[in-house]
């Protein structure tokens, strides 16, 4: 049970931060535990690591920061030293890149203990994702409270191995998929190994506020490369997001990641691949 609300805490974080509701859970702060969240892509930026610790309360406090950390990134032949830029939030160089193929590990020590633990440590493998050719958008009427719905249509040829992907849609360069819940992962069971003419990868609802567009927009679709664990870190977690019930609530699902020592989280090295398209005067 201990463990199930440190998972709920984490994945709600993802989601209600804007919440005023305040909600006291106190738990044995014997069952503190590190949370892990960030990634390294093959996009050349500041890859980001934040380091926190599971709180005392579900809504309207923010985590506790990890600070004075080391954290590194290693390939096996170089290793990037990361820089803490605020608390709890570390930096590599802004002129680091992944590369596909390469076996990337995150290791983490603390400067005081947190769980028992001070030495943390995280793998993720960097898979290769295909080019994304374009994008095209489609309205189609009716949809939500009637007000239509854009749908994000893809062009891409799949190679033949078994792949796994995640689909995040911004506007503007603005995430609207800004949130684990609303990330879209899959396998390529339905288009491996084939051209995709047209295949739909998103779906702007008008009638939610979120998802509203206009002329002149710029809808964006980055598809990455993922690992088939962190597909499955990912579904997991949304099942846990979507079937919790602070009341009724059944068995806790196994939302496993990939950090070691009990810490909670995902590090995760992807590939990525962008291709835009503009919200058309006339639908």
């Amino acid at each position: 049970m201990g463990n199930r609300k440190h998972v709920l805490i984490f994945l709600l974080s993802t989601l209600i931060l804007s919440c005023t509701e305040r909600i006291d859970i106190k738990l044995d702060e014997n069952y503190s535990r590190l949370v892990v969240d960030g990634s390294l892509t093959t996009d050349t930026m500041k890859h980001r690591i934040i380091l926190s610790v599971t709180s005392d309360y579900f809504y309207d406090r923010p985590p506790e920061m990890v600070s004075e950390a080391n954290v590194t990134i290693s390939d096996g032949t170089s290793t990037e030293i990361l820089m803490e830029a605020e608390p709890g939030i570390y930096y590599t160089n802004a002129d680091y890149a992944g590369m596909p193929g390469k076996t990337y590990t995150l290791k983490i020590n603390l400067r005081k203990p947190v769980g028992g633990f001070s030495d943390y440590t995280a793998s993720s493998t960097l898979f290769p994702v295909f080019r994304l050719d374009s994008i095209g958008l489609e309205f189609i009427e009716g949809g939500y409270d009637n007000k239509g719905l854009w749908v994000i249509k893809s062009y891409f040829y799949d190679p033949p191995t078994r792949d796994y992907y995640r689909i995040l849609i911004s506007r503007n360069s603005e995430m609207i998929t800004d949130t684990l819940n609303e990330w879209y992962v899959t396998d390529d069971i339905f288009f491996n190994g084939r051209y995709s003419d047209g295949l739909p990868i998103g779906y702007l609802l008008q009638g939610y506020h979120d998802n509203t567009v206009d002329p002149g927009d710029t809808i964006t679709a980055e598809i990455n490369g993922i690992e088939k664990q962190y597909e499955g870190f990912v579904l997991d977690a949304q099942a846990e997001i979507r079937g919790f019930n602070p009341l009724f609530s059944g068995p806790s699902a196994n939302v496993k990641g990939n950090v070691s020592n009990g810490a909670i989280g995902f590090f995760a090295a992807y590939s990525v691949t962008r291709a835009s398209a503009i919200i058309p005067s006339h639908k």
